[in-house]
């Protein structure tokens, strides 16, 4: 079945969140004994398990959630020259885990034109790993799974749950997710990207698509 439908998640796959993560880190063992390259050793650890590292290495040294810098965040490089190309040939949308008013937020990056969907966790009161925001995704666009193609950065969050449903998936190998492990996974992604730029509309179609 062709692709008529291409959704990202947002961080770590169109904006750059190291700065982001690098002041949470701070801000989490601040007053603390912990040093914030030990919380980041242990984070990378669980992150190259599939696991949510962030809150599993606070709660393993017994430290309080720090708020999430959102002004930090930034588009890496060719973003929009990418999802212009996308567009051209199919429908975009957004599937994140993200805080109310996603879609704002979009148009402040210069970006929300693109989308024709926009499913943030905050706005339609479900987040991922759960396949319930997948759903509400694909419903809201009136396609099928097999119609669809997820983008994200993170395994356990973006990768397996589309793959679960039935879409074909790219994992974007950026920011902590990059640190994922496939071969801990029941199928690998249908493509591997290491830059969220490479990504053209050829890839899927043709003999090196996925379809």
């Amino acid at each position: 079945m062709a692709v008529k439908w291409v959704f990202f998640d947002v961080g770590s796959t169109l904006t750059d969140e190291s700065a982001c993560e690098a002041a949470r880190i701070a801000d989490t063992v601040r007053g603390s004994d912990v040093t914030e390259g030990e919380f980041d050793r242990f984070y990378r650890s669980l992150c190259a398990q599939n696991l949510d590292g962030y809150n599993l290495a606070r709660e393993r040294f017994g430290l309080p959630k720090a708020k999430w810098r959102t002004s930090l965040e930034r588009l890496y490089p060719g973003v929009p020259e990418m999802l212009m190309r996308m567009a051209e040939r199919y429908r975009l949308g957004v599937i994140a885990n993200q805080s109310p008013s996603l879609r704002e937020r979009l148009d402040e990056l210069g970006i929300g034109r693109f989308f024709s969907v926009v499913a943030g966790s905050g706005d339609v009161g479900a987040a991922k790993p759960s396949p319930e925001i997948f759903r509400r995704a694909l419903a809201l666009a009136g396609c099928g799974a097999r119609e669809a193609v997820m983008v994200g950065d993170r395994l356990d969050n973006d990768i397996l749950p589309a793959r679960a449903l039935g879409m074909r998936t790219v994992w974007v190998r950026q920011g902590y997710g990059a640190l994922g492990n496939v071969a801990l996974l029941p199928q690998p992604p249908d493509l591997i990207c290491r830059d969220i730029a490479e990504m053209t509309p050829e890839m899927f179609s043709g003999g090196n698509g996925i379809l």
